[in-house]
């Protein structure tokens, strides 16, 4: 069970950067995601956009349950919330609930605008400010040498390749998008914790869409609604 939760554990392990271009989602108030294992539904994700003056808040929900005959056999909640003042990133909370195992993260830029502090459930110290936070709707990340885990603040370093471009089909809907994958740079750690994402942004808007990867399964997320 350890390893299962660590690898559910990797699809959040993504971040923000400290000085992203968040004004290219100045029009989106709300995302809603549908996460699916072995192509059914089990949960969902939710952003919220809030903005007051030229500050801007983005408030986040998970959550998901994996059953057998009609038995919960793991469950997943997760809320967080990011926070930024004239596009440059502040903090950064959250708390999480596995199962019965409880994981935190706060996470703040210093006075001097120099470092991260961390304060998580896997580790506590000081992070380069460009290091990213794990939420995958700002696109970004692809720039990021390595990520924080929003889960419990954890570095990893990572490697981002561009596959290409692709139209993918959501619904009734069809994307033109932005293909990257996202791999552990450190081939050193155990495949549980390794990192091997692939991640589809729409190509004109930077509008995140989707979501892959196999770990005890098939995983994806899946864009549901944009306000």
């Amino acid at each position: 069970m350890k390893k299962f939760i660590l690898s559910i554990a990797i699809l959040f392990l993504l971040s923000i950067e400290s000085f992203g271009h968040v004004e290219h989602y100045a029009k989106y108030n709300y995302l809603e995601y549908e996460l699916f294992r072995n192509n059914k539904p089990i949960g969902y994700h939710i952003y919220k956009f809030n903005r007051k003056n030229e500050n801007l808040s983005i408030s986040s929900e998970v959550s998901f349950k994996i059953s057998k005959l009609g038995v919960d056999l793991y469950k997943y909640f997760a809320k967080s919330e990011e926070n930024y003042e004239k596009g440059v990133f502040k903090s950064y909370t959250s708390k999480t609930k596995q199962n019965k195992k409880d994981r935190y993260v706060n996470i703040k830029l210093d006075s001097d605008n120099k470092n991260l502090i961390i304060d998580g459930s896997s580790y506590k110290g000081k992070a380069n400010k460009n290091f990213i936070v794990g939420t995958w709707w700002n696109h970004e990340i692809i720039k990021a040498e390595a990520q924080i885990s929003g889960i419990s603040g954890r570095i990893i370093e990572q490697k981002v390749t561009f596959i290409g471009k692709e139209e993918i089909k959501i619904g009734e809907k069809i994307y033109k998008t932005l293909h990257f994958n996202f791999k552990s740079s450190d081939e050193t750690l155990p495949d549980s914790k390794k990192l091997n994402t692939d991640i589809w942004y729409e190509e004109n808007t930077y509008l995140w869409v989707k979501a892959a990867f196999e770990k005890t399964g098939y995983w994806e997320y899946r864009i549901k609604n944009v306000k």
